[in-house]
């Protein structure tokens, strides 16, 4: 049996970290948001006043983070020392894409995400089926038309000016473009989310595990 790694990417509002905590819960592996190793990066900057250029210190603000693999279905990523919300304020996402431009930061954060997805895991992130796990049997990536993402970043986020939240989109879309391009990894599934339920979502995903794990994906 191939070790269970799936990589999951897809633009922000594609419904890819639905997917992915699901998706890893129906197949009995960890859930690992690496967005959120770099969103604590930001807000350690944030707190130690290190400038988002400055690679140097951020690589050792890297390497002091530390990260665990907690709880049950699925188990996930926990950031010792901050709680969801500390990692979803604007200042923190109007900084994260800067910090996670530099190769030297990427490349700390690529052995963690390694080590962290050792026992298997679906993984969700912009460079998982490329750089971090590019022999990953499953590479997943979601896409949708720029509507439906704004919407449901809106949920998501509990935003009701959809103005405000188009905005922030295209912005993080600009910049994560600068950092790695918003293409599917060779030989990944795309899969369009606009007009797929969750459930839906999930369906179109198991099917093509089950291709890889027949036993496993169920």
């Amino acid at each position: 049996m191939s070790r269970r790694i799936v990589a999951v990417d897809g633009a922000a509002g594609s419904g890819k970290s639905t997917l992915a905590r699901r998706l890893a819960r129906s197949l009995g592996v960890a859930y690992i948001n690496t967005g959120l190793m770099y969103r604590a990066l930001a807000a350690a900057s944030l707190q130690a006043a290190v400038e988002p250029g400055d690679a140097e210190r951020l690589v050792d603000l890297a390497r002091a983070l530390r990260f665990r693999v907690v709880g049950t279905d699925p188990p996930e990523l926990y950031v010792e020392g901050y709680g969801p919300t500390d990692l979803t304020t604007p200042d923190v996402e109007s900084r994260v894409s800067l910090v996670a431009r530099h190769p030297a930061v990427r490349a700390v954060m690529r052995d963690l995400q390694r080590a962290l997805g050792a026992d298997g895991a679906v993984m969700e992130g912009r460079d998982i089926a490329t750089v971090v796990f590019p022999d990953a049997p499953l590479k997943l990536f979601l896409r949708a038309d720029p509507d439906r993402r704004v919407d449901r970043r809106a949920d998501q986020r509990g935003v009701a000016d959809a103005g405000v939240v188009r905005d922030a989109l295209e912005q993080r879309d600009a910049r994560d473009a600068r950092t790695n391009p918003l293409e599917p990894a060779p030989g990944a599934v795309v899969i369009d989310t606009t007009d797929l339920s969750i459930e839906g979502t999930l369906d179109a995903a198991l099917e093509e595990a089950r291709r890889i794990w027949p036993r496993e994906a169920g």
